[in-house]
């Protein structure tokens, strides 16, 4: 058998293909209503559409609800024999565009019904959950009991483990405990033919390749997560120290970062935002400088001795100004999303016409300003006026390097009557040119799907056989369909 895959069409009609997974998974698992399809059809990326009611893709012929792993084995297998392609997805906070149904009578597996907290284990530090449990849902129930996941990306209250992995998610406190692949131990998940594999719970293993990268980070191009073990940490949150300055370029606060960070502190939140993103979420103490931030947690003498050396790191640069810690506490307890920010966000593109969006890429110590600096000079130069650059913060510092969001917004064409919206991302294009250029990689955010087998094609060139796995789960277009598990060529 041959991971090798092809866009394949159902040889089954949208009817068989309904009446089949009903009668094995059961009427109410099986959902077929036209709404739902619609907004199953796209994923978080085409706000617009679902603001709007314009849904251009072919609609699903269902959106599938397993209820346990041999569900989904059983649906995979399906679909497999009969060439149906699946769209996998969990809490639905994706926005980097790739679960659209680019497939005619394409499945969508939503796995959030399959939410038991299956073990918190705090002798081995571990949780165990099935992928549609919520992120937040796991980390009320630590902290009842003291402990945390130690992950909290911006859509916490929305994301669901499955989705968490298959993304390669990362969240704001990444500096002390990293990303979702730092936090994995253990994954179940189901291959296309339904083959169910279980990488057991170990700290470390040394057989070979980590077969857990087979699924971290895939977002459903190979295989549907349906069970995930993740490391847990004890919760301090009464040690929590909040620090944050006003500069005037990011370049030095760059360098402060670095200072931080490479003499081995690890604040959990490392963050800095020019002037300009700086004035949309600290117009109230920013007066038009960069904010550097800084958040020091854990046991009590270790957050006391990371916040001693920041600052003094931060003093050893001159014309950097303190500010009130109970500002950057305040900042740091509004930092996710909820439900009403979600509202507030559809009333004012609909009424408004205008989306925000944002790109995120790495480059180590050395480029990471240049990459930062070239690109703003580029779009500010070649973008036309419609486009509205807000401006970049660098946040997920690591040893070698960090991350850089770029934040940006533009009107969007739409045209309800002819069901037909218009995207043009010249800006996101920039940022990904000039980040090839300087030896950098794309990570994250809105409708990045697009780009990433040029990112794939750099890192690995043709010789890698998941690349041409993955070159394969393209739409006719060349928009990566990111979330699609073809079926096996036999």
């Amino acid at each position: 058998m041959s991971l090798t895959t092809a866009i394949a069409t159902a040889h089954l009609t949208r009817e068989e293909i309904v009446a089949a997974y009903t009668d094995m998974l059961g009427a109410d698992r099986v959902i077929t209503d036209e709404q739902t399809l619609k907004e199953n059809s796209v994923d978080r990326y085409y706000k617009v559409e679902n603001i709007f009611g314009v849904y251009s893709l072919p609609l699903p012929a269902a959106v599938l609800k397993p209820a346990s792993t041999a569900d989904v084995a059983k649906i995979l297998t399906f679909a497999n024999d009969n060439g149906i392609n699946v769209v996998p997805k969990t809490g639905g906070s994706a926005t980097e565009g790739g679960l659209e149904t680019v497939v005619e009578n394409s499945i969508v597996v939503d796995g959030s019904t399959m939410n038991k907290i299956i073990d918190i284990n705090t002798e081995d530090m571990l949780a165990t959950v099935e992928c549609g449990v919520g992120l937040e849902a796991l980390e009320d129930e630590l902290r009842k009991i003291g402990y945390t996941t130690g992950h909290s990306p911006q859509s916490k209250p929305l994301a669901q483990f499955g989705g968490l992995v298959a993304t390669r998610s990362i969240g704001q406190f990444s500096t002390l405990y990293g990303g979702i692949e730092d936090m994995l131990v253990g994954v179940e998940t189901v291959f296309a033919n339904g083959e169910i594999c279980r990488i057991k719970n170990v700290p470390r293993r040394a057989a070979g390749p980590d077969i857990r990268h087979l699924v971290l980070g895939n977002e459903g191009a190979l295989n549907y997560i349906t069970e995930v073990t993740v490391k847990i940490f004890r919760y301090y949150p009464q040690n929590n120290k909040f620090y944050g300055y006003l500069l005037d370029d990011m370049k030095t606060g760059l360098q402060i970062l670095r200072q931080v960070v490479t003499q081995g502190y690890r604040p959990s939140v490392a963050r800095l935002y020019d002037k300009e993103d700086g004035l949309y979420h600290f117009k109230h103490f920013s007066d038009g400088r960069c904010v550097l931030i800084f958040v020091a947690e854990g046991p009590e003498r270790l957050a006391v001795a990371t916040g001693d050396a920041i600052e003094e790191i931060v003093a050893s640069f001159p014309g950097v100004d303190r500010v009130d810690g109970e500002l950057i506490e305040d900042w740091f307890n509004h930092l996710n999303w909820d439900v009403s920010k979600l509202e507030e966000e559809r009333v004012e593109i609909r009424e408004t016409l205008i989306n925000g969006f944002t790109t995120e890429i790495s480059g180590n110590w050395s480029v990471i300003g240049d990459i930062y600096e070239n690109a703003l000079a580029r779009i500010r130069a070649e973008i036309p006026a419609q486009f509205s650059l807000l401006g970049g913060h660098s946040s997920h510092s690591y040893l070698n390097g960090t991350n850089m969001y770029f934040v940006y917004y533009y009107k969007v064409d739409v045209d309800p009557t002819e069901e037909r919206t218009t995207y043009h991302d010249p800006i996101q294009n920039i940022i990904v040119e000039e980040t090839l250029k300087l030896g950098g990689s794309m990570c994250h955010h809105h409708g990045v799907g697009k780009h990433r087998t040029h990112f794939l094609a750099e890192e690995y060139g043709s010789s890698l056989y998941m690349l041409e796995t993955l070159k394969k789960a393209f739409d006719p277009n060349g928009i990566m369909n990111r979330g699609t598990i073809f079926p096996l060529a036999q």
